[in-house]
Order: structure tokens, then sequence, then C-alpha cells
């Protein structure tokens, strides 16, 4: 056939064309499968004793650091000290409402830089968890759900609902493919080593039925679904299905775990509670560290390979985003306080016994297990590899109230009450969970020289309104009133009164009575102030009941319903309803008047100072500012300015005087406080705020104070800097030597020094030094760190023996033995066991 030239020419632009787009879709494909791929030789994997990474089993000490509860500036020192103490796994979970407070609108800036927060775990070596959610629970507000979901047509969380799975999906989709284009799964040669889908749905499953079980077998379908090269678990979810490994969460799970619901499955522990949450109204609460080592060796013992610290660090709640009634401050109690600072001894004594783990590696990943049972009380559970010298033992002593002996391998070991000997050999005792020999720190808060300057405070008050157009004939609910964008909503009603209703009775005043679903309320009757209520985390609900003075003709009452948080777990949370919900006077003289569904109701949303911005800088100008006047009526602003805390230490301010309200400095938000809600001690459950110094500038700090209640005294706030330069230690002369004598090599545990022996340790933070020794004493002295006493024995050259030591060091090692503290050789208290409690003070020199 023949062709013409200018079809010739066609035909070959044509090929051409359909070239270079195949070659294009290749070079997209080919882009695709490079960001996309997974190397399936780095995959990690399980099998019935621990996960598997690079081909090697791990033994994972992790710890949950969650990236909203702190700034990026303090990131790397906290992921810093969590390596320091021994961990090689950080979990965190996702937090929902974070990364997309409105729908289709995503943030990862700032505290919600995702990626940056595991690239630092990354660069510290270290592993990653990721725990995804769509819930997380976490004493978070909404449970990490964002508000506008609760919005969504026909929605149910958590059960087989195709609106909750097709945003959900969408959700995770967003997050997982963010993780993979940055390269971040292990299987990319990135940290995430296993992933978390749902949590903890054991507990509201019953309430979904069938649904229940078909949501969590769909959740599961879709992350494996994506092929990422990680392992993934569920918590507290017994009957997870395949391939997902269910996991423990509790205080106890090496007793409390059933185990891993098919034997290829690993023990896993998500959540070991470091301490307890606290909400408004608490009296302190802490859980001891030798309690926590105990469980950690207890679990480890009995095949457990892996343990979350939950928190290992927990952080600040800023703004508006804790649960209800949740404290600003969350998980204090962990191993990193709220700032970022070691809490010792809990941090240290966590450190040893991670080290004890270690020597027991091989025995734990390839040894097979034993157990004898000495007696009701005790039982020694250890690992012995056939044919080897490997062999790692845990003695354990379940009696709370005194020692126990057991003979094992021909050797007699006495074992201190309720805890755990660790002999990473099966013959040399490097560990007890009960004995602490790490050093203890006291918290200071120390009151800021250059911060606390004679503050200016001026004030705008919010206008109480007393009758907003309406047509609700009931209170409107306060969560869909507000929207999670405040947490205040105005409810107004006028009703009309005859003069038969005003006759008097023996009874005295009518009553107001109001109902409330929670979570606090301000009440005002033709403009004046009646009082507040309030519930608890534990009893949402309660009744504000007041005599009234009401007038002929028209009365108007306003309300104000306060939130302080949303709902952070249980099933149906997308119909949780909070706010007033009934209404009426009772004792006219024409019988009980119901205000709740015969009246119309107005509604307002927030106070005009949070719309019109006024807790930031460019805001302050949009309303006219008074002089404090020394009394102030309830919802007034206060603002003034202040100079940074001296030094780099971490910063906060006391509400001392205040009542209930929001913070901000500079235009962030610090939290929510509530002073006026005491705990059983008559104290309030947080009187110290965090401020990063991150919100800081050198000079002239905006801060702005939202305060619900009159008659406060803002003059009596303060700012403080904080330290531990309060060192302690308190060692009993039995205890054993520090785990840091020992390694292994060769198989065998070898001592580093020829002289294995009991010291205490002491150290300063930073460049600072030892610059007193507040108290010492070898004998039975009483008390704790901060508080130490002196017994009825003491060595009366003890102060003298640690001065010597001591004074004027960064560190410093102490022996502790008689012959270091006995003068001329004697003892005045033979027969008592001693101790010796030491507590030094910390400081810089006047050249640093």
């Amino acid at each position: 056939m023949k062709i013409h030239s200018s079809d010739h020419s066609w035909l070959l632009l044509a090929i051409l064309v359909i070239l270079l787009s195949f070659s294009g879709a290749l070079s997209s494909d080919d882009k695709e499968k490079k960001t996309k791929s997974v190397d399936k030789k780095k995959e990690v994997t399980y099998d019935g004793t621990s996960l598997i990474i690079n081909g090697n089993r791990e033994l994972l000490y992790s710890g949950s650091i969650h990236y909203p509860r702190s700034t990026p500036e303090m990131w790397p020192n906290i992921i810093k000290r969590a390596k320091q103490g021994g961990l090689n796994t950080i979990q965190t979970y996702v937090f929902w409402n974070v990364h997309e407070p409105e729908q289709g609108k995503f943030n990862f800036s700032g505290r919600a830089d995702l990626v940056k927060f595991i690239k630092l775990i990354e660069k510290n070596g270290m592993y990653v968890t990721l725990r995804l959610g769509p819930f997380i629970q976490a004493e978070w507000t909404h449970g990490g759900l964002p508000y506008w979901l609760r919005e969504v047509p026909g929605i149910f969380f958590r059960t087989d609902n195709t609106p909750f799975k097709e945003h959900t999906e969408r959700y995770v989709k967003v997050i997982l493919d963010k993780m993979k284009e940055e390269k971040l799964f292990a299987s990319q040669g990135g940290p995430i080593i296993l992933g978390q889908i749902e949590n903890e749905y054991s507990a509201v499953q019953r309430a979904y039925k069938e649904d229940g079980l078909n949501y969590i077998k769909w959740a599961s379908k879709l992350v494996h679904s994506m092929d990422l090269g990680i392992p993934w678990v569920m918590c507290k979810q017994n009957d997870a299905p395949d391939p997902m490994i269910n996991a423990c969460n509790g205080r106890h799970c090496g007793d409390t775990f059933p185990g891993p619901n098919k034997e290829n499955k690993p023990s896993l522990w998500t959540e070991n509670w470091t301490t307890q949450f606290r909400v408004y109204g608490d009296p302190p609460a802490q859980r001891s560290v030798e309690d926590i080592a105990y469980s950690v060796a207890r679990f480890f013992s009995k095949n457990g390979t892996h343990v979350n610290y939950y928190m290992y660090h927990g952080g600040t709640n800023f703004g508006r985003t804790s649960a209800h009634y949740v404290t600003t401050r969350y998980y204090d109690d962990a191993p990193l306080d709220e700032y970022g600072l070691e809490r010792e001894p809990k941090y240290g004594h966590l450190k040893h016994l991670h080290n004890a783990l270690n020597l027991c590696k091989k025995a734990l990943l390839w040894g097979q297990p034993r157990v004898e049972k000495p007696s009701n009380e005790t039982e020694i559970r250890y690992y012995e590899q056939p044919g080897t010298k490997v062999c790692a033992a845990f003695l354990a002593n379940n009696n709370t109230e005194s020692a126990e002996k057991v003979k094992f391998k021909g050797k007699e070991y006495i074992i201190p009450h309720r805890s755990i000997s660790i002999l990473p050999d099966c013959k040399t005792v490097v560990y007890n969970t009960g004995e602490i020999i790490s050093h203890h720190t006291s918290r200071n808060f120390m009151k800021s020289k250059k911060a606390n300057k004679n503050f200016d405070f001026k004030v705008f008050t919010e206008t109480v309104p007393s009758k907003i157009k309406g047509d609700s004939y009931i209170p409107v609910e306060l969560y869909g009133l507000t929207k999670d964008e405040t947490d205040y909503g105005w409810y107004t009603t006028s009703f009309k009164i005859d003069d038969n209703d005003l006759s008097k009775k023996k009874g005295g005043k009518p009553t107001l009575r109001i109902a409330s679903l929670g979570h606090a309320l301000h009440v005002w009757l033709n403009g004046e102030y009646l009082g507040n209520g309030h519930g608890s985390h534990e009893e949402k609900s309660f009744v504000f009941q007041k005599p009234i003075s009401l007038k002929e003709g028209e009365n108007h009452l306003t309300m104000l319903g306060v939130l302080t948080g949303f709902p952070d777990s249980g099933s149906y949370m997308e119909h949780r309803y909070t706010g007033p919900r009934s209404v009426s006077i009772l004792g006219l003289g024409s019988g009980p008047l119901d205000l709740t569904e015969e009246n119309k109701w107005g509604n307002k949303v927030g106070m005009e100072g949070e719309k019109l911005g006024i807790h930031a800088e460019e805001g302050l100008k949009k309303v006219k500012w008074e002089k404090f006047s020394g009394k102030e009526p309830g919802l007034t602003w206060y603002q003034t300015y202040f100079d940074a805390p001296e030094s780099q230490s971490a910063a906060a301010i006391r509400m001392n005087g205040m009542g209930k309200g929001l913070i901000w400095v500079n235009g962030e938000g610090v939290g929510r406080y509530w002073m006026s809600f005491l705990s059983p001690l008559g104290q309030p459950t947080q009187i110290e705020y965090h401020i990063p110094r991150s919100f800081l500038k050198p000079k002239k700090n905006l801060l702005v104070i939202f305060e619900e209640e009159p008659n406060v005294k803002p003059e009596l706030i303060d700012f403080v800097i904080i330290n531990r330069d309060t060192v302690c230690s308190h060692i009993g002369e039995n205890y054993t030597p520090s785990v840091r004598h020992w390694t292994r090599k060769n198989d065998q545990v070898q001592a580093i020094t020829d002289d294995v022996h009991l010291t205490a340790s002491l150290k300063c933070s930073g460049t600072k030094k030892i610059s007193e020794v507040e108290f010492a004493s070898f004998g039975n002295p009483n008390g704790t760190c901060g508080n130490f006493t002196l017994g009825t024995c003491n060595s009366p050259v003890s102060k003298k023996v640690v001065e010597k030591y001591c004074l004027g060091k960064a560190e410093c090692v102490i022996p502790v033995n008689k012959s270091t503290f006995q003068q001329d050789k004697k003892d005045s208290c033979p027969k008592v066991e001693k101790k010796l409690a030491v507590q030094v003070k910390c400081g810089r020199d006047k050249k640093n």
C-alpha cells in the first residue's frame, strides 16, 4: 500500500505521542512504586515469641509520648531523655480532631507536625508504634473524633455504619499515605514497626451486637489491605481477627492478660499505666515505681516481649483539648513529668529494669520456659537454651508483708516482700523490683523574680443578655449548640408572674430549680447573679436550686451553660447530651411553673471577647478595657504584661486567688483552670499551669485570663520556674548493687569492675553542682525526699561523710556500708538494719 508523505508524517507523529504517553505513564508508575514500594525483606513480622525486625527477634521497651501535648521545641529533649531511660520505642496516638478540625481541611503544622515528630524519633535510633484511632479516648476531647462527624446525617460512631466507615477510611488513608510518602514504615527503612487500629473496643462492643463484630473485622481488613509491611494490634480485644494481634492494657498484664488468641502471636502490652490521670476535684494520686517494675518483670517472665508505659511523658492539654473534667496537666507522675523533667526514682528505677532485662535478652527470646513453685507465696520462672550456658531467672515473692527465702539451682536467695529478683545468668541477682538504687528528686516551684513585677491588670466584662430572640421550646443541647468552638452557651427565657403567684405562704420564697446534665452552670434572674453549680467526672448531672425573689409582671431568666470538654469514652457518643434539661419554679401560689417546655428559649454561642479575639494582641483594641478595681463581677477578662521568668528552666503560672476559666499567653492557649473545685483535702486539684518557653518572648508577654466567677483576686497570681534541684538517695545496706556493674560477654554475665559493691549515686542536672548537703543519716531515718527526719538510730558522722564525697561535685558516689559511716568502728545500734538517706541541693556556680 502506497502511503502519502503527509499521511506518513501524521502516522509518525501519532506513534511519537503514544510512545511519549506510555513513557510518561511508566515514569508516573515507577515514581509511585518508588514512593509506595514495600521491601519484603524489611517487613516486620512476628511469631509466638516477639516481633521480628530486620530478621531479628526484639525486646521492646516503649513509652507513650503524645506530640500535641508538648511543643516541637520540647520534643528533642523529651525523646532524648526517653532513650536515655532505656526505651527503644515511642508510642503515640494520631489525633483526628487535631489533623482535621474542619472536614476536608488537614493540618500537619506546629504541634500537629506528626512527620517531624516521627523523624525526630528516627534520628534518635528508636522505633515508633502508631495508634491511628479513629477513636483514641486518651482523656482527649471527643476521644480524638472531630466534632463535625456528629453532624454527618445518619452517622453512628464506631460501628458497622456506612457514613462512619467512609469517613474513617478516608482519614486512615490520608494518615497512612502520608507516612508512606515520607518512607516512615520499617518496610521502607523507616521507624514505624507497629500499628494500632481502634482502641479498647471490647468496652463498647456489646452495645453494637453483630454490627460491632462486623466493624472490628472491617477495621482489620482496612489496614491490612494497605500492605504496609508492619503488624497491627487491637488493644483489649481478645477476639481480634487474624492476623491482628490482641494486646493488653492495664496495670498487671502479667496476671490479667489471657494471652494471644493464637499461638503464633506474641504477648504485647500496649498500655502499662504509670499513674492515674486526674480530673478536677481529685486528690493527688500516684503509682509507685516498685509496683510498675514488678508488673513489667512479671510480664516478661511470662513470655512478654513488649511493654509500653502509658504515659512516659504526659504533657499538657493545651487550650480546650482535654476531655470533660480532665485537668490541663496530664499524667504528671509519669517518668518524665509535665515539663519533661526526669521524675526520680521512677525514671531511674525503670532504666535499671531495662538494663537487667537486656542482660536476659537471649534467654527470653530463644530459651525454653520453666516454672517452679517453692511455696504459695513464691514462684521461679526461668528460661534455658539447651546445650548452652544461656539462662535467665525471675524469682518472685508475692508476700506483701515479708521477705521469703527460696532455693534455686543449689543456692539460697532472699527475696524482699512483693518483689521480683532478676538473675540474667540464673546465678547472679542484678536487680530487684522493690529495691530502688537510683536517686530521688523533689520538684521545686520557685517564684520568679523577673516575671512578678507589679502587674497592671485591665479588665473587660461581658454583658449578660436578658432576652435573646429564639423559638426553641426546650433548652438546646449544649454540645450541639457550641459545636466545640467554645465552652459557653447562653440560654434565656421570660415568664410572667401575677399577684396570686406572689401570695405569701408559710414556705417562704419561691425556689428556682434547674436540673442539668452537665458540666457547669451560671444563673441570673432579672439581671441579678444567683450563683453557679457543676457536676463531676463521675456524676455529670447536678441540680441547681435556690430561693428567688420574683416581681409581678415579666421576669427574665438567663443561664450560661459551661462545658469542660467533650466526652471521651462509651458507646453512642454521637448521641451524648449535656446542658440544662429541666427548669421550674416551685412555691408559687398557683403551683409549680415548668419553664422547660412551656416557654420559648433564646440561645447565643460563646463570649463576645472570644468572637473578637481579645485573647491575642491583635484583638485587644476591639473592646474598651478598664482599670482593675479590685472587685469585679464574673465573666470578666483580665489582661496584663509580664517579662519572661529568668533562666531557661520550665515555667508556669500559679492561679492562686482565681476561680474557673481559661488562660492565654501571647495568644497561645495555656488551658482551662479550675481553682474553686476543691478535692476532699480542701485543695485545688491543679494550681500550676505550664507555659512552654516557646510561648514566651524576653519581655512584654501578654497574659489574658477569662474568669467565670466574681470577686477573684488576680493580684495573687504569680509565675514560677521549675527545677528538680533537690536530689536524694534512700538505700538499704542489704540492697542489691546497681545493675550498671554488670554486662554480658560471650553468653556470660560478667562484672564490669573487680569490686562490685553497693553505692548511692547523686547527680545534678545540666551544669549544676551540689552546693549543700541538707540531710544525711545512716541508720533508720524516716520520710521521703524533701521531708526526711532522723529516726532512733543515726551515725553522727553521716553528714560529714556525705559532704566529703559530694560537695562541689556535679555527681558523686557514696559507698553504702557500715565501715564508711561508723565512727571509731562503733555501731550504736547493731540490731538495726541500716538505711542511708541523703538530701542535697544543686545549684550553679556564680561564674555560671
